[in-house]
């Protein structure tokens, strides 16, 4: 079986995350010091069914390694089928989500639903592990909700079964997005002496500051970072800058506009004018985040549907702010 020294890889990854982390997207991110990156999750069914969407999710570039398949379901045999597919593409690795809450997949025992059912989250993964010739990692959750938060026994079981490495989501599955992210518990799990495996965690991350206290206070072997990275792929250089202990350099307004430039084109080239000028709309706010007296160029950016001009939009965004 292929292997990946994830410790060696990973100190700071960007987190999947539907219809955000594509590949122009995830490309981005490793050009501005992301270690790690995983496609948006898909569904085995779809993969199985050979849906073209599902496929497209799967595509990554070199320059992206180490880049794993993230893939989720709730039926064993599903799930065993669609390994075929997944390592056909070469990935370094596999990920499996037991972490999405929402309703849509976890109501189906997909995600983090299975946290209801750990035997039968054991018993999947220890199949996916058996029949796969990559590593195989996971992400989940603390626990279901606030009275079943399992996650260092369960971390132990998923290590048990043969998992390379495990990412943790500091919410549990009935927070949702809400509340804040319990990072004590993702210490504790790191700081079992029965873990040998890396342990990644993530949740709340959303300035390089954060990404550096939550490594160093919690001992974890790498973070993963999230909402912190839309429109933002800058996170990644800063948090690396501050861990060699050097000071974060500023991000003119100019180099947004240009790389935001470039983001939607590449968007554009990989799905298409529309759905890229639809999906793209969720960046702008993190692209242009405390700008003053950007309100005149929101609403032309956000509502455009065309590539042409929303580039002259960016190119007027630059030229304001010089």
């Amino acid at each position: 079986m292929k292997t990946l020294d994830f410790g060696k890889y990973c100190v700071l990854g960007l987190s999947p995350m539907d219809d955000i982390t594509d590949m122009p997207f995830r490309t981005l991110c490793k050009e501005f010091g992301a270690d790690l990156v995983v496609t948006e999750f898909i569904a085995s069914e779809a993969l199985n069914r050979e849906a073209e969407k599902s496929y497209r999710k799967m595509q990554f570039g070199e320059g992206e390694r180490p880049v794993g398949i993230q893939i989720f379901g709730a039926d064993r045999e599903e799930l065993l089928r669609c390994l075929e597919v997944v390592e056909a593409r070469e990935p370094d690795f596999i990920d499996i989500n037991w972490g999405c809450p929402v309703r849509k997949v976890a109501g189906k025992g997909a995600g983090s639903g299975i946290l209801k059912d750990i035997p039968k989250m054991i018993d999947i993964t220890a199949a996916l592990v058996r029949q796969a010739h990559l590593p195989v990692t996971v992400k989940t959750r603390i626990g279901y909700d606030e009275g079943d938060k399992p996650i260092v026994e369960l971390a132990e079981r998923l290590q048990d079964v043969g998992i390379a490495a495990l990412s943790i989501h500091g919410r549990t599955k009935t927070q949702m997005y809400r509340g804040t992210a319990d990072w004590s518990l993702i210490g504790e799990v790191k700081n079992n002496p029965r873990m040998h495996i890396p342990i990644f965690g993530n949740g709340d991350i959303v300035t390089p500051a954060q990404a550096v206290e939550a490594r160093r206070r919690y001992g974890v072997d790498g973070v993963l970072i999230g909402r912190g990275a839309i429109g933002n792929p800058w996170i990644f250089e800063q948090a690396q800058r501050l861990l060699r202990g050097e000071e974060e350099r500023p991000v003119t307004v100019a180099e947004r506009a240009e790389v935001c430039s470039r983001h939607l084109q590449a968007a554009v080239a990989f799905k298409g004018e529309r759905t890229a000028m639809f999906e793209m709309r969720k960046h702008y706010g993190g692209y242009f985040k405390g700008l003053p007296d950007f309100k005149q160029f929101r609403l032309p950016l956000v509502n455009t549907t065309t590539l042409d001009e929303a580039l002259d939009i960016l190119a007027r965004i630059k030229a304001h702010y010089q």
